[in-house]
């Protein structure tokens, strides 16, 4: 599977981030494993030992920051361009493609075990972002309490909303449900 925003999807299994207790959806190892499963089109991925697992959610917050970072027009900090640098090095490189269901992917190989090996897709999908010319529409949900980040990919380019069904609707209806009281 070969998606531009898999970096933001992976950022996002931690979600309601401007709450006192956002929602994890990756308790253990097995979550993370069903994450690439569902996401990167693996085969089947072995769940990691449990310090790849924290060196995971590590990585996850890395990309969060730095693309929170960009969605709020702000420099990421120097130190977590060099982390995902160091994570970049260390992970099995693109070096062989293979065919999929109506195109081609790059093939990774899972046998290491790592949090690296298993998130590979995930880190390359990040640089190709950093680097590429999608970064401008990378957006944080304008929901404060969401903090939810997306791909910007409305013609105008100026999507508000992780999606109009749950954050879009509730400042609807916010907006609504004030201008009723104050009439």
């Amino acid at each position: 599977m070969n998606r531009p925003d898999l970096c933001l999807e992976f950022a996002n299994t931690r979600y309601w981030r401007g709450q006192a207790a956002p929602t994890e959806t990756l308790n253990a190892p097995e979550d993370l494993a069903a994450w690439t499963v569902a996401n990167e089109g693996l085969k089947a991925a072995k769940p990691p030992a449990r310090r790849e697992f924290e060196r995971a959610l590590e990585l996850r917050e890395l990309v969060h920051r730095l693309f929170d970072a960009h969605a709020q027009a702000k420099a990421p900090a120097a130190r977590d361009v060099e982390s995902l640098n160091a994570a970049l090095a260390e992970a099995p490189a693109r070096t062989m493609l293979k065919r999929e269901r109506g195109g081609y992917a790059w093939d990774v190989d899972m046998r290491a075990g790592t949090a690296l090996a298993l998130l590979a897709p995930v880190l390359w999908t990040a640089g190709d972002l950093l680097a590429g010319p999608r970064l401008g529409r990378v957006r944080r949900c304008a929901n404060p309490e969401c903090g939810w980040l997306f791909l910007d990919d409305s013609r105008a380019g100026k999507r508000r909303w992780c999606s109009m069904q749950s954050c879009g609707n509730r400042a609807k209806a916010r907006r609504h449900y004030h201008k009723s009281r104050e009439a």
